[in-house]
């Protein structure tokens, strides 16, 4: 069963999905909280993921970023990893008070971007008890370095100038400057290379698109995502366990692999063969090995 339902998250009412297994519920369950990924809403991979982990029984809970989705926050369309490390914080604290849930076994299941603000969320809220990503990604490192970490560095200075004039133009009563994540065309998006003709046939085309999922970013989201670091406090996580789902042909892969080095264990990551990055948001061949490893994962470490 799925349910509407906001909570707070640093003054700002964040909407989402509650999902709850069917039947009678002996106890309380244990639950997830999932993230959606970095332009997503919790209508797509998010809330596929909390969908399927709820027939397995656990309680689950996608929502929307603050600044996005049915979310509030002004401007729309900002990226702020402080803000969003904060919402799944939040998301375990609504969790935890909900009478159905036992707020001693509550996971954390991060995908891309949310894959990366999981991992520092968990570092420092010992209220999640184990966490899981699929295809994450620190956004930090994506800016900087580019989805395959061999980015020329001119490009993130062009893009600090421009975030830099943005905001100065927008104390000037100018307006929210923003620019887009896609390109206008599947044309335009092959000529990116195969990451960037992913993203868009996703998010840009019926198979995923959404009218509430972000196709551009305000300016004012380059700085904060910048000097952000998802696996800085990595050995904070230990003893608490972590699972990493990463795609064999994803090009976002090194950021899993190194965050998976960076944790002090216990920990394992699985890797699916002939995935790319976003084949694991939805894809059924790609997605049906993910879950069941997910659920076999927090089964075993969120038991009473």
């Amino acid at each position: 069963m799925r349910t509407d339902v906001t909570f707070l998250s640093a003054g700002l009412k964040i909407a989402g999905h509650l999902h709850t297994p069917g039947g009678e519920a002996i106890g309380r369950r244990p639950a997830i909280v999932v993230g959606h990924p970095g332009s997503g809403v919790k209508e797509q991979a998010a809330g596929l993921y909390a969908r399927r982990l709820a027939e397995q029984g656990f309680v689950t809970l996608a929502f929307d970023a603050a600044y996005q989705g049915e979310s509030e926050g002004e401007p729309r369309g900002l990226e702020d990893p402080a803000h969003r490390v904060e919402d799944l914080k939040a998301a375990v604290t609504f969790l935890a008070t909900l009478q159905g849930v036992d707020p001693d076994r509550i996971g954390a299941l991060g995908i891309c971007a949310s894959g990366g603000y999981a991992l520092a969320a968990a570092a420092t809220d010992h209220r999640i008890r184990a966490v899981g990503t699929v295809s994450a990604v620190d956004l930090a490192r994506q800016f900087r370095l580019g989805a395959d970490g061999t980015q020329d560095p001119a490009v993130i200075r062009g893009m600090l100038e421009a975030a830099a004039a943005a905001r100065t133009a927008e104390a000037r009563g100018e307006g929210v400057r923003s620019f887009p994540l896609f390109p206008d065309t599947g044309e335009e998006a092959r000529r990116g290379g195969p990451h960037v003709y992913e993203g868009w046939e996703y998010y840009c085309t019926p198979r995923a698109q959404h009218p509430r999922s972000a196709k551009s970013l305000t300016w004012s989201s380059v700085d904060r995502v910048a000097t952000f670091d998802a696996f800085g406090a990595l050995t904070l996580l230990a003893p608490r366990p972590l699972l990493m789902i990463v795609g064999r042909e994803a090009v976002t892969s090194w950021m899993s692999v190194e965050a998976f080095q960076k944790a002090p264990g216990p920990k394992e990551l699985l890797w699916i063969d002939g995935a790319m990055h976003t084949d694991l948001y939805d894809k059924e061949a790609y997605v049906t090995p993910a879950v069941a490893k997910l659920t076999g994962f927090f089964q075993a470490h969120l038991a009473e």
